[in-house]
């Protein structure tokens, strides 16, 4: 879409297109707490998370939050469009998870706390 249709600032439409949101299949959010981990405990998963994401050159929107509203058991990742929740995600697990279900389209179940996919989303195979 041009500016003119979206009524976008030329650098606003820039950024958005360095996003890749474009190409996006995914979008991943971790929440780093302080409220469902310690935000140490939160950052190191989102290290492992961002490096890897940009390791891989994944078509996968990342995007660091405060809070998913659940407040303990995290750190927790939540993919979209599936819709699978994660809890206590550890850097471990988050490269586990980077690796099988963003890469791999595979969703690692033995760390879904909760599904709700978006409608219409794919359903990707569920080891």
């Amino acid at each position: 879409m041009s500016n003119a249709m979206c009524g976008c600032d030329p650098a606003d439409e820039a950024a958005l297109a360095r996003t890749g949101l474009g190409s996006a299949q995914r979008h991943a959010f971790l929440c780093v707490g302080p409220s469902c981990c310690a935000t140490a405990d939160g950052l190191a998963s989102w290290e492992v998370l961002k490096r890897r994401i940009n390791e891989l050159g994944l078509p996968v929107l990342r995007t660091k939050a405060a809070c998913l509203r659940i407040c303990r058991g995290g750190p927790w990742l939540l993919v979209y469009p599936e819709g699978v929740w994660y809890g206590g995600v550890t850097p471990e697990r988050c490269e586990r998870i980077v690796r099988e279900h963003l890469a791999g389209g595979r969703i690692v179940q033995e760390w879904v706390v909760e599904r709700h996919p978006l409608p219409g989303a794919p359903l990707p195979q569920v080891d």
